[in-house]
């Protein structure tokens, strides 16, 4: 039997330390500016392409580290960066999962080339499944993709909301409702090319926080895409949608969704982001309580302050554990029979919101205002525990398991 450890291999260290100073050193100077801006900051995406940290190659060598730690090593350190631009930097990558998860070898390798572009003409991409009255429950979504028969064309029409990159991406792909009798069961996945009429950008949300990732609706109205474009292809969704009317008939085990489907596979990525988060404002925190004297010694050195570091810091690794094992399942193919996947994003998340939070109190005044950035990281902390399924939801997917 071969020896257990956590130790990182010397190409992943490589790796961290190489993002690790991208992140240091063109993220986090750049990320008050563009958080008050709240505009994509395309200047960085584009150094990030000509590093070659934003590439299909460059993440695709760390989708199949074979140890599955290539992706959370990732967006730990560009996290740890800043939110915001690195949501911007790694937000084509659902739409590519999306792709990945759901399409035929033929269109990941003509789609997801497509999302990226290259250095000299960067590109992103876009997930739409959310709707405004369908976040959490997926089985009211409305977004009908009708098929047209006679043009071999699927017909698309409705509204998204919370997309990532929507309605500025270069490819869009859309979950839509093909049998709604099916509920959930009856959903299919489109890529929309880009310049398909009919697709335009609907409202741009101002947020809270990750403001320098760009989140809009967008609104389909008789978008016309080629057959070609249900991901999957027809004669798959035609087996699939006869399985889950069979198994409605008999009551027999239910068959996985499109977008489902894609928030399993991201689940322990966002677990990732949010460890980054969490471990940078600890690292101010801490800095900041080694120098900061009041009553003649730094306040480290006051056990108030000491045990809530000792904490920060127990959470965030034991969050960052939790998402290195749920990583290596999916690698190693081990089903998540506890929902894995859902506990890493659940405990990590929560950790984010809690550990930046500590770190404001910690800082006192000054943790409160926008001069120093954990009142940021406390700001983008509060999407973790809400995008790819909230709290509430991946503990009823955790207790639903656990109940089987």
């Amino acid at each position: 039997m071969g020896e257990f450890t956590l130790e990182l291999n010397e190409d992943q260290k490589q790796v961290r330390d190489w993002l690790h100073g991208f992140a240091a050193d063109v993220i986090r100077p750049a990320a008050a500016e563009w958080d008050e801006r709240e505009e994509t900051p395309w200047p960085i995406i584009q150094e990030a392409a000509k590093l070659g940290i934003y590439s299909l190659d460059f993440y695709a060598q760390q989708f199949f580290d074979p140890t599955g730690l290539g992706i959370p090593l990732t967006m730990e350190e560009l996290f740890w960066g800043d939110a915001g631009i690195a949501l911007s930097i790694v937000g084509t990558g659902l739409a590519a999962v999306g792709v990945l998860a759901n399409g035929t070898e033929e269109q990941i390798g003509t789609w997801v080339p497509q999302m990226y572009g290259d250095a000299t003409d960067v590109k992103v991409a876009a997930f739409c499944s959310s709707e405004p009255d369908a976040g959490s429950d997926v089985a009211a979504m409305r977004t009908r993709a009708v098929y047209d028969e006679a043009k071999d064309e699927w017909v698309l029409n409705g509204t998204k909301t919370w997309a990532t990159n929507g309605g500025i991406a270069h490819v869009h792909v859309v979950v839509a409702v093909v049998d709604p009798e099916l509920g959930s069961k009856g959903h299919a996945s489109f890529i929309v090319p880009p310049g398909t009429p009919g697709l335009s950008q609907g409202q741009k949300f101002q947020k809270h926080g990750i403001r320098a990732s760009h989140t809009a609706e967008v609104v389909l109205e008789d978008v016309r895409v080629p057959g070609h474009c249900l991901l999957g292809g027809k004669e798959k969704l035609d087996e699939r949608l006869a399985r889950a009317r069979e198994k409605s008939r008999s009551g027999g085990e239910s068959v996985k969704n499109a977008a489902m489907a894609t928030f399993e596979a991201s689940r322990p990525a966002v677990g990732a982001m949010a460890v980054g988060t969490a471990r940078a404002a600890y690292e101010v925190a801490l800095d900041y309580a080694k120098t900061r004297v009041q009553f003649g010694r730094p306040i480290i050195e006051n056990q108030g302050v000491a045990f809530q570091l000792a904490d920060m810091r127990t959470r965030i690794d034991a969050a960052r554990l939790l998402v290195w094992r749920a990583s290596w399942m999916a690698t190693a193919g081990k089903p998540f029979t506890s929902a894995e996947g859902s506990m890493s994003k659940l405990y990590a998340s929560e950790v984010a919101k809690e550990v930046t939070a500590q770190a404001i109190q910690i800082l006192g005044g000054n943790g409160y205002t926008r001069e120093y950035p954990v009142e940021r990281m406390h700001r983008d902390a509060a999407i973790y525990t809400i995008f790819e399924g909230t709290s509430e939801i991946q503990r009823m997917v955790i207790s639903r398991a656990l109940a089987k």
